[in-house]
């Protein structure tokens, strides 16, 4: 039907919005993209985006600038808590042929991307916050200033307490993994090379890798935990906690935390892919959709995906009802599959003895043996392009 002159209102301007924006706009779509807050940033930190992701960055266009603003991963690197040296070496260089893998913070991506739906001519208005959703034809937005919207197309990229989600299938039920997190960026004093670390330890893990052409780096801390009250990406922690979950982390990772000021700290809930990713003439895209635990880093890149994917069946389908069908069907089990993997993925990281040295010396050998393997084991997941047609 092609999308010239469909009017379409984005909710949201994070990565998912902002991309579902671009590439709806490149097919000829009015788009407006709403942002309740008072200007498109993020208070984020890092993000890796593996090769699925980075093909939906080159189709919009933005490859090159995303190449610049990002720190293309050599590796990763699986060490022990406490042992000096490595448990496996993962070599993306020698193992992961063209697929790029990059990290990237946050902020830098959007910014990117909010830069473009700008140059597109994208209408970006801020300040605008949705009361409620109403998924009948046409859609309405009630926002919360008394303002009532319309349009062809709603397209919810409202993240983890979507007004569009819960208009489409309800009160969510999330639960709590039992897990927190803690996040940070600091100095990169200690000279960490283009690789993400692991730092394997008893119920707790720690990831960090460079950001901003190696002058940061990125630190994510998950320690296993018996309770949680609230489900947020912004609340803050004393940095003494932080050094006091991990006293026992020794080397770089006591290095890096040594110089946590302001950790962010959150309680990991896993909720259920949405059983309804439209109706009528309202969509979801992204954490809106699928929110996902952070073991496959993969919450980025499936907002991508997501992106292009509805713009692809839309642009192709004979109505927007259609298209919005097509758009889940070619979607739906692949996000239900990432997700079940990242959700089985945090307990190997967590071993205790004395389950610890025969799966850590498993991986070493692994590691030895059959390295590429090893690299190529997630390839149904990483090397998945969506640009390239369902």
């Amino acid at each position: 039907m092609g999308m010239f002159g469909t009017r379409i209102i984005v909710v949201g301007a994070g990565i998912g919005g902002l991309a579902s924006a671009l590439a709806l706009k490149a097919r000829g779509a009015d788009v407006t993209v709403l942002e309740q807050a008072n200007a498109i940033e993020e208070v984020g930190a890092g993000i890796q985006v593996s090769p699925n992701g980075a093909a939906v960055l080159g189709a919009l266009g933005l490859g090159p600038a995303f190449e610049e603003i990002s720190v293309r991963a050599r590796a990763v690197v699986l060490s022990d808590y406490r042992r000096p040296g490595e448990v496996v070496r993962l070599d993306l260089m020698r193992h992961a042929g063209d697929q790029r893998y990059a990290f990237v913070h946050r902020a830098d991506l959007v910014d990117l991307l909010a830069e473009a739906v700008r140059r597109a001519g994208v209408h970006v208005r801020l300040l605008q916050k949705v009361d409620r959703v109403d998924p009948g034809s046409p859609p309405v937005l009630h926002m919360c200033n008394g303002a009532h919207l319309t349009a062809d197309l709603v397209v919810g990229a409202d993240g983890l307490h979507s007004r569009a989600r819960a208009a489409l299938n309800g009160a969510g039920k999330p639960f709590f993994t039992g897990q927190v997190a803690w996040r940070a960026t600091v100095p990169n004093m200690v000279d960490l090379p283009d690789e993400a670390r692991v730092y394997m330890g008893p119920g707790r893990h720690l990831v960090c890798y460079p950001l901003q052409g190696g002058s940061l780096v990125n630190l994510v801390a998950v320690q296993e935990r018996a309770d949680w009250t609230a489900e947020s990406w912004s609340q803050s922690d004393d940095p003494a906690n932080l050094r006091a979950a991990f006293a026992d982390f020794s080397g770089l990772p006591a290095a890096l935390l040594a110089q946590v000021s302001a950790p962010g700290l959150w309680g990991l809930f896993r909720h259920p892919v949405a059983e309804t990713w439209h109706r009528g003439r309202v969509t979801l895209v992204g954490d809106a959709a699928h929110p996902t635990l952070p073991f496959m880093a993969q919450g980025a890149n499936m907002a991508l995906e997501d992106a292009w994917v509805l713009a692809d069946e839309l642009g192709k389908a004979p109505g927007i009802e259609l298209g919005l069908a097509a758009y889940q069907a070619r979607r739906q089990a692949r996000a239900r599959r990432v997700i079940a993997a990242a959700n089985g993925n945090a307990w190997k990281y967590h071993l205790r003895s004395p389950l610890r040295g025969p799966a850590h010396l498993a991986l070493s050998l692994g590691g030895r043996l059959a390295p590429a393997r090893m690299v190529r084991q997630f390839d149904w997941l990483y090397r998945h392009d969506v640009t390239m047609g369902a």
